[in-house]
């Protein structure tokens, strides 16, 4: 447990080096990584994973409002001086991408290079984001739903291993019709966990042990995390002073061709122009062929090669 920007930090830590903090997403935790800190700790990096705010052993501030990209990146920052550390490689899948890639372009000082999974870098739009999407789906884009007060609290929390699993498995390359480019609705009254389908087994990247160290760290409920949708177009309002800025570091972005995410409107088109849109993108977008939204779980030994070929290269450790 760490003090962090007036909080707690749970982290998990592994190995020493040069630090690399990674940024997990939502409904996940720390866990969600437990593949990536054995390779990137033999290859000699000190390998950091918090529990985000709002999420497993970590501080739950019970205001929204406390949820924002700048309080977030601000909890980055606080556990690199708190690490005992001047700068880090920054790496986040779903939730923990726009993290990552915020706190690249809002303190690059800080920042050795950034590698985003799933999300690609941001491009603030001309209109805020939850706005746009209730225009556009009528309200049934699953941001929407999110962002009700106390709806998907409920929906996740009648029975967390339930909706956890099946949550796990719908948007993973395993499920039917992944990589369809369907996007995520919820119908007007419509419990989004109950339509979605319950495998009858877990996939082959995810055990009985992994759900179950999952659903434990949402012993104190789904709300903080969601509070972090809540925060979307008030993320979009704090950001406007860097309005057309771009992420300088050293970059990374790594997605699967199942993944729903690179699928929303606009998506497509943002990552086929990231080469010429981010000035020290390492390499071109790495797209893993059948994998789902759970990239470094679902492709661990891709996503860690990825990441050693990035994080290893010379001007990464010379900044």
């Amino acid at each position: 447990m760490i003090d962090v920007n007036g909080i707690r930090l749970h982290i998990a830590e592994e190995g020493e080096g040069p630090l690399v903090v990674l940024l997990h997403g939502f409904p996940e935790s720390w866990h969600s990584w437990r593949r990536q800190f054995g390779p990137l700790a033999a290859a000699g990096f000190r390998v950091v994973a918090p529990d985000q705010r709002g999420y497993g052993r970590s501080d739950h501030p019970e205001d929204v409002d406390a949820y924002s990209i700048l309080h977030l990146v601000g909890d980055v920052v606080g556990l690199i001086g708190a690490l005992g550390e001047k700068r880090a490689y920054v790496v986040g899948h779903d939730w923990g991408a726009p993290v990552a890639w915020h706190t690249a372009l809002l303190r690059p000082d800080l920042v050795l290079g950034v590698a985003g999974l799933s999300v690609p870098p941001p491009f603030r739009g001309s209109r805020p984001p939850l706005a746009a999407m209730e225009e556009r789906f009528g309200g049934r884009f699953y941001w929407n739903h999110f962002a009700r007060p106390g709806v998907a609290d409920a929906e996740f929390g009648r029975d967390p291993r339930t909706a956890l699993r099946k949550f796990l498995y719908s948007a993973s390359g395993d499920a039917p019709g992944a990589g369809s480019g369907r996007q995520p609705l919820v119908e007007p009254g419509q419990n989004w966990i109950d339509a979605m389908r319950d495998p009858g087994t877990l996939p082959a990247w995810c055990t009985e042990d992994d759900l179950d160290a999952l659903t434990e760290s949402f012993s104190r409920g789904f709300t903080g995390a969601l509070n972090w949708y809540r925060n979307l177009d008030r993320n979009w309002e704090l950001t406007a002073p860097w309005h057309g800025a771009v992420v300088s570091r050293p970059a990374l972005y790594v997605y699967g061709d199942r993944d729903v995410v690179p699928a929303f409107p606009g998506t497509p088109e943002l990552i086929a122009r990231l080469p010429d849109l981010l000035p020290d993108l390492r390499r071109p977008p790495l797209k893993l062929a059948g994998c789902g939204h759970w990239t470094q779980q679902e492709r661990p030994d891709e996503v860690n090669a990825a990441l050693l070929d990035f994080l290893g290269e010379p001007a990464g450790h010379g900044g």
